[in-house]
């Protein structure tokens, strides 16, 4: 373990093996901070906050604070963080309210300098959030998804998994997986064909998801109309997945 002197750190807070925290950074009593993981200076970790392995806080990043809503009464809420997560200078992370109690971050993402999580936030794994990128409260971002520089995303907005979101995009629909989604308001503009391509996804697998993509977002059929032309085929899972998704979509999709 490797604490520079002037670090403020409670006798309370749970602080792992190999874990290094810079000059006056602040660690709250009901903070927990996995092996090996590094904080720079300047951070402050408060709040019920829980950080996994090997994660990386750079300068000034605040996580833990209270939520920015009104209804917020300092209710015992908590904030849970993966492992290998890298999370740059002066990047905000807010606690839960007391409706899902939980403002929760997978593994492996890379959240940029600037950026914010608002309150109840779920993000999954291998998730990129660009400088600036701004997430109102209970969003819900799944895994692979990358949300572009200045993105602004609404309240209980859900980004699906393999999407891109534009840089600079107002988000106030889902965003389907598989999408590219932009604009202001943002609406899917194509099929992420480079983002499947590059995890691995076959030609056969794309050229499926690009057919249904035509379907549900770029003809003239309903939603309801499509999903039925489309369910009277065999699907593969990735077509499935992406149907429910747009089935249970409770803000609608930006077409």
């Amino acid at each position: 373990m490797k604490i520079d002197p002037t670090a403020k750190i409670h006798p309370k807070a749970n602080i792992g093996k190999d874990v290094e925290i810079g000059p006056y950074c602040c660690i709250s009593k009901d903070v927990t901070i996995g092996d090996g993981t590094v904080l720079a200076e300047h951070c402050i970790i408060k709040g019920k906050t829980t950080i996994g392995k090997n994660c990386k806080i750079f300068t000034g990043a605040v996580i833990g604070s209270a939520p920015q809503d009104l209804k917020y009464n300092n209710e015992k809420t908590t904030i849970t963080i993966g492992d290998n997560n890298i999370i740059r200078e002066y990047v905000t992370i807010n606690l839960g309210t007391i409706k899902s109690g939980d403002t929760k971050i997978g593994n492996d993402n890379l959240i940029m300098a600037y950026a914010h999580v608002a309150h109840d936030c779920i993000i999954g794994d291998k998730v990129i959030i660009a400088n600036v990128g701004t997430l109102a409260g209970h969003v819900i971002i799944e895994d692979n998804a990358i949300i572009g520089g200045l993105a602004a995303i609404h309240q209980f907005v859900r980004i699906g998994k393999l999407s891109i979101v534009g840089g600079c995009a107002k988000v106030v629909q889902d965003a389907p997986p598989f999408s590219i989604f932009d604009g202001c308001p943002a609406r899917v503009r194509s099929i992420n064909s480079i983002g499947l391509r590059r995890v691995g996804y076959s030609k056969e697998k794309r050229l499926q998801l690009k057919s249904a993509f035509k379907e549900l977002f770029h003809s003239r059929l309903s939603f309801s109309h499509a999903i039925k032309k489309l369910e009277s085929k065999s699907l593969s899972e990735e077509e499935k997945y992406l149907i429910n998704f747009v089935k249970n979509s409770k803000r609608g999709i930006g077409r």
